[in-house]
């Protein structure tokens, strides 16, 4: 075994885990989960059936990502942030009788390369999180969010922009729709309310 389980976590037999990773105490790894390399699983997080995780994913104490989730490389998701699978959440049916596996569809939150949802957050099913997204600690999000976007709020909302680093981008003094990041001084530039990187200054 490559990887490192501690004793009190759950990893089911059928789920497949990268060379490299790590999953904390009290833990859960369903059947059919996949997770690429050096990922770091904390503390009480639960990964459901078929969840596949890229490489140098984190998910930090009691995150639970619900099936079919899928993360991309890279993807952070903070202390007791919540990926759900269910649109239309019922224990029971109209009738009253109690759901089971099979009488409900679960829907994907598919969260792309580097991006980083924060504590408590809710992404609500189906939903995508673009590429280098920040979700805000507590935020709610119950639509689609492009790259590089700062979501706050309930239900969230673009705040603004951010680089790979995470930090908050400023504009350009003297670009008009080209964004700078604080940090790293990439350049990004806005055009129909996307963002796309252009290089160094």
């Amino acid at each position: 075994m490559n990887y490192r389980v501690q004793p009190t976590a759950q990893v089911d037999a059928q789920a497949v885990v990268g060379a490299g990773t790590t999953v904390w105490e009290l833990a859960q790894i369903r059947e059919d989960a996949r997770l690429g390399e050096n990922c770091v699983v904390g503390r009480g997080a639960y990964i459901g059936p078929g969840v596949t995780l890229g490489d140098n994913c984190k998910l930090q104490n009691h995150a639970l990502v619900y099936e079919p989730a899928v993360l991309g490389d890279g993807v952070f998701i903070g202390p007791a942030a919540v990926l759900t699978n269910d649109h239309h959440p019922r224990a029971v049916d109209p009738d009253g009788r109690l759901k089971r596996g099979g009488d409900w569809e679960p829907v994907a939150v598919r969260v792309g390369e580097g991006a980083a949802v924060g504590a408590r957050a809710v992404c609500v099913a189906p939903v995508s999180i673009g590429r280098w997204a920040l979700i805000a600690a507590g935020a709610v999000v119950t639509a689609d969010v492009p790259d590089f976007a700062l979501m706050m709020g309930v239900p969230a909302r673009r705040a603004g922009w951010v680089g790979r680093a995470g930090v908050r981008l400023t504009a350009h003094p003297d670009r008009p729709g080209v964004w700078c990041c604080p940090r790293t001084g990439a350049l990004y530039e806005e055009r129909d309310g996307l963002l796309t990187e252009c290089g160094a200054p």
